[in-house]
């Protein structure tokens, strides 16, 4: 939502005889000129005609002027039945401009002119921030799948993608002077390799060329590139290609593990040599003001076990590791600074001391952003979970891979950037925040596009638009519009937002054998339709306006409408009888008490597939099947599947729950009430080597009744593979 907007009478229709003009010398200008007109061509099937003057025209006329008053990336645009007049005083400015004109001129799906409402715009954004953070370390994306990620950014004015390029799992850029960073240190053998679909070798790399072209992609669209460099820690894929680099002097594999892996640089002057000569060659391709040096999750066991580098600590006269890390941060900040380069790094920076003109990107929650604040750096606001996508955005069975706890479309859009805990003075040094997105379980440009939108547009207008003018309702009277550009535009978006739930209480439709069908969705927006006879529901069907009771066996198939009738999800169904209402899906068994970490991972780390997904604790294999109606239950039938354990967990690995097996490969045990409640079934588990990733299991059950939790616990070794349930069924004696 731009700061300020004024409607007024009048209107003017944009058609193919509009012209769009530029000033005939503003090279700038007509670059912006070209991409508005590509846009509406792509989008209107509009093919405007760029030129200096309009004649007896109408135009749309684009006009920078260092003169024009207007706030660093602001203009002012304004619709008359003369004509459309986009004036910045800054090439970013206009281009913001014509992005808003765009918008405008998309307010609906149809192709061809468009009629314009006489308005008058004055815009510039709030933060000078506003970004969202790229992993290609853990899973790749081509040159095409980041510049289409880009031509979003820029259709969400944001202005910094932070692109995370190396870590433990792979190297990502090219550097000449060390050909061994991306001949080993880009790839990877994956866990299992070659069997059940996981490929033999995983990653890739980006050429310098494939860099520059990015970087002039995205600064054609108002975007700086910050690369990410991480150091000292997250340092595994480096240390593979040149095991020098390393503490131990030791070639490890490139890591096929998520997590946090032990690997540091050592602190040799040598080493300080080489990453002298990678930010060479990488401030030669980035023109970025910023580089990362990362600076997170560092455990500092290499460093504490090494006698060379404890004496090169008391030889500097540090008191402690933490102290160390600072140290070797600010030498590199010193090297960036002397190249006229700005050190930024994750808020673990603070722990040893850094050069005041580092900046602090707080990804700790927000208590980083505090204390930089308060300590006079400037800060970036990305704090997890909140700003982290790849953590869920709904808690439905049919959601795809991520961390759990849900951020969904509203928290993203109530985030504030600015602690309240700052004072003004304080507040100036926060430039903005920015999104993250992991891609630990994120292998595909689907995946990463399901996890950014729609939540980026929650985001682009927190940082965008004024603060008090953010409106929960206007925002989601303005998505329908949104979501219809995506579809237009082949944008695979998350609707769980929108995605009705069709809930009902299981036991008692059991009983009774009628069900009482409550229909909502997330955002609590949109009309909903539902019908009861396997057709797909549309507008007229009938309009959900309460509870309705159904006899079983049925099904109910719901979809929320927006108020012209659009989909805003695709319509989601739910079987009702014996069979389903006695079952549960994967995200649907809760973990047991005494940890509350969550994944839900795909059936291989790098399978590319939104279906199935998995919930599991790396911690603790065990779930729970809550308030099982055992009345006349005579067996248990299990989906499940074999995972790898391909997590890292550093000085948290004694917190793995051991729960020894009495089989050779374990088994899934079934208790009633409680994890130390009486067992009710043991179902071996197959052996790995011979058998298929995902099979099924089954065992009877002696007589019970009543309502019960049951706790399904699976024995295997810790050393051996992650076992996830995909679906757990309870079988009567007989079926309705």
């Amino acid at each position: 939502m731009p700061a300020k907007l004024t409607r007024s009478a009048g209107s003017l229709t944009i058609d193919a005889d509009t012209v769009i003009v530029v000033d005939r010398n503003d090279a700038a200008a007509k670059s912006i000129a070209t991409y508005l007109a590509a846009q509406l061509k792509q989008s209107r099937g509009l093919d405007l005609r760029i030129a200096d003057s309009a004649g007896t025209a109408k135009a749309i006329v684009l006009k920078r002027d260092s003169k024009a008053g207007t706030p660093a990336e602001g203009y002012t645009l304004d619709v008359n039945a003369k004509g459309v007049r986009i004036h910045a005083g800054d090439d970013a400015g206009l281009f913001h401009g014509a992005v808003t004109l765009w918008q405008l001129l998309t307010q609906n799906e149809a192709h061809g002119p468009v009629e314009l409402t006489a308005l008058h715009i004055e815009d510039a954004p709030r933060f000078r921030w506003r970004g969202l953070m790229l992993d290609s370390a853990r899973h790749f994306q081509s040159v095409d799948e980041i510049r289409a990620l880009l031509d979003q950014m820029a259709l969400h004015k944001l202005n910094v993608l932070h692109w995370h390029l190396t870590d433990d799992q792979g190297w990502r850029i090219e550097i000449k002077r060390y050909p061994e960073l991306t001949r080993i240190g880009a790839w990877r053998t994956p866990p299992d390799a070659s069997r059940d679909g996981e490929p033999s070798r995983y990653g890739g790399y980006y050429t310098q060329d494939d860099i520059r072209a990015i970087v002039a992609y995205a600064a054609e669209r108002h975007i700086t590139v910050v690369p990410e460099l991480d150091m000292p820690g997250h340092a595994q894929a480096a240390v593979a290609a040149y095991p020098e680099l390393g503490v131990t002097g030791k070639r490890p594999p490139v890591s096929p593990d998520w997590g946090v892996n032990t690997y540091l640089y050592n602190v040799d002057d040598a080493t300080f040599a080489f990453i002298d000569h990678v930010l060479d060659e990488v401030m030669a391709l980035f023109p970025s003001c910023y580089i990362h040096l990362g600076g997170d999750e560092a455990v500092k066991d290499q460093w504490q076990a090494s006698p060379a580098v404890q004496a090169k600590m008391h030889a500097l006269g540090l008191k402690d590791e933490n102290a160390l890390q600072g140290w070797f941060i600010a030498r590199v900040g010193r090297y960036l600074q002397a190249h006229g380069r700005r050190l930024i790094g994750w808020d673990e920076i603070l722990e040893g001391g850094v050069p005041a003109s580092a900046t602090v990107m707080s990804w700790r929650g927000v208590k980083g952003a505090i204390e930089a604040a308060q300590k006079d750096h400037d800060v970036v606001s990305s704090p997890a979970p909140d700003l982290y996508f790849d953590q869920l955005q709904s808690d439905r069975a049919d959601e795809t891979t991520g961390r759990i706890p849900v951020r969904d479309l509203a928290s993203v859009y109530a985030f504030e950037p600015v602690p309240k805990e700052l004072t003004a003075q304080q507040a100036a040094h926060v430039l903005g925040a920015q999104a993250n997105v992991w891609t630990e379980h994120m292998p595909s440009a689907t995946h990463v596009q399901h996890a950014v939108f729609p939540r980026l547009d929650a985001l682009s207008e927190v940082l965008w638009s004024p603060a008090s003018a953010r409106d929960w309702s206007g925002f989601l009277t303005r998505m329908p519009t949104q979501l219809a550009r995506y579809r237009a535009q082949g944008i695979v978006y998350a609707d769980s937002a929108f995605a009705p739930s069709i809930e009902v209480d299981r036991n008692a439709a059991l009983v009774s054998g009628k069900a009482r069908v409550t229909l909502a969705n997330q955002a609590a927006y949109g009309e909903l339709h539902y019908t009861l006879d396997n057709s797909t529901p549309t507008a007229q069907s009938p309009l959900y306006q309460g509870p309705f009771e159904t006899s079983l066996p049925a099904t109910v198939r719901a979809v929320a409408l927006d108020g012209q009738g659009r989909p805003l999800a695709a319509p989601r169904s739910r079987v009702l009888d014996a069979v389903s209402l006695l079952s549960r899906e994967s995200a649907e068994l809760p973990n047991c008490p005494g940890s509350d970490f969550r994944l839900r991972v795909q059936p291989t780390p790098d399978a590319t597939t939104l279906a199935p997904a998995y919930s599991i604790n790396v911690f603790d294999t065990c779930q729970f099947f809550p308030q099982a109606r055992l009345d006349g239950v005579t067996s248990i039938h299990v989906e499940a599947a074999r995972l790898e354990r391909n997590y890292q967990l550093a000085h948290e690995a004694r917190l793995v729950v051991s729960r020894p097996a009495k089989t050779e490969f374990g088994e899934l045990v079934v208790h009633l009430d409680t994890c130390d409640g009486p067992a009710l079934a043991s179902m071996p588990l197959p052996d790995p080597a011979t058998n298929p990733r995902r099979f099924t299991l089954a065992a009877g059950l002696p007589d019970h009744i009543g309502t019960h939790d049951l706790c399904l616990i699976f024995t295997a070794p810790i050393t051996g593979p992650l076992y996830g349930l995909e679906r757990v069924s309870l079988t009567p004696s007989t079926v309705k």
